[in-house]
């Protein structure tokens, strides 16, 4: 598999799974209006990935579908961070794996904006938007937890301490990621770690929550190596296509 082909299935599995996550609460938020405006957020990433694996598609170029290679690869072919494959928790859990998610993701397409690669500018600069809205909705929530009551707080503080060991990876540059930073395809993720810890501190400090101070990182999910969460993921994502092959609505 080539560099760029394995790069943009990472930005695609990344965004795919984590709407799967969020459509998960669809019928059980809260309130109406955050159920609405979660299961919205899930559409946005599913319709993000939908972009990037029609273009992994044309850059396989064997034939293969964006419904192929949503539906048809097994755990170990798929390329997200461990992140955003973590269970969701209660609703504080959830929106902490959102923050820290959505701040990277905020930086890291405001910058593929500008990729030298033409396509993939131009679906970071269609999905740029609801990437912002994304990042403004969590990090609000955080605030409202954190700066809310003590058992809001509590909660929040929980999660935040219970993720942050998987923020690592996102910033972790491999083989590939230096790759498609040297030909301008990518940015640099040291430059998106430091753009993200800048606004981590902020909001954390705003919302009266302490920063982990742990080094210790999980790894894997971007060479194929994923927590025990990811299978069940799939096999309620891809059951249709694995239970009736070739199906068409």
């Amino acid at each position: 598999m080539e560099a760029k082909e394995k790069y943009v299935l990472r930005l695609a599995d990344n965004a795919l799974i984590l709407g799967q996550r969020l459509g998960e609460w669809c019928g059980h938020g809260p309130i109406l209006e955050q159920d609405i405006a979660l299961t919205n957020v899930a559409l946005d990433l599913i319709g993000q990935s939908r972009m990037l694996y029609q273009y992994a598609a044309e850059l396989k170029n064997d034939g293969s579908t964006e419904d192929d290679i949503a539906m048809k690869r097994d755990v170990f072919d798929f390329y997200n961070v461990l992140m955003v494959e973590q269970e969701n928790g209660d609703w504080g859990k959830t929106i902490v794996r959102q923050f820290f998610y959505d701040t990277y993701n905020y930086f890291l397409y405001e910058a593929l904006c500008t990729s030298t690669d033409q396509r993939l500018g131009e679906i970071a600069r269609k999905s740029f938007k609801e990437i912002a809205y994304h990042a403004q909705f969590s990090a609000e929530w955080v605030i409202r937890f954190g700066d809310g009551t003590s058992e809001s707080h509590e909660r929040v503080q929980a999660a935040v301490d219970d993720l942050w060991e998987f923020t690592g990876e996102m910033f972790t540059p491999d083989e590939i990621d230096l790759a498609m930073t040297e030909a301008g395809i990518a940015p640099d993720l040291n430059q998106i770690a430091a753009q993200w810890k800048r606004k981590v501190t902020q909001i954390l400090d705003i919302a009266t929550l302490k920063m982990p101070e742990s080094s210790f990182m999980q790894k894997g999910g971007k060479v194929g190596e994923h927590s025990e969460y990811l299978g069940f993921i799939l096999a309620e994502l891809q059951f249709m296509q694995r239970a009736y092959p070739g199906m068409q609505w």
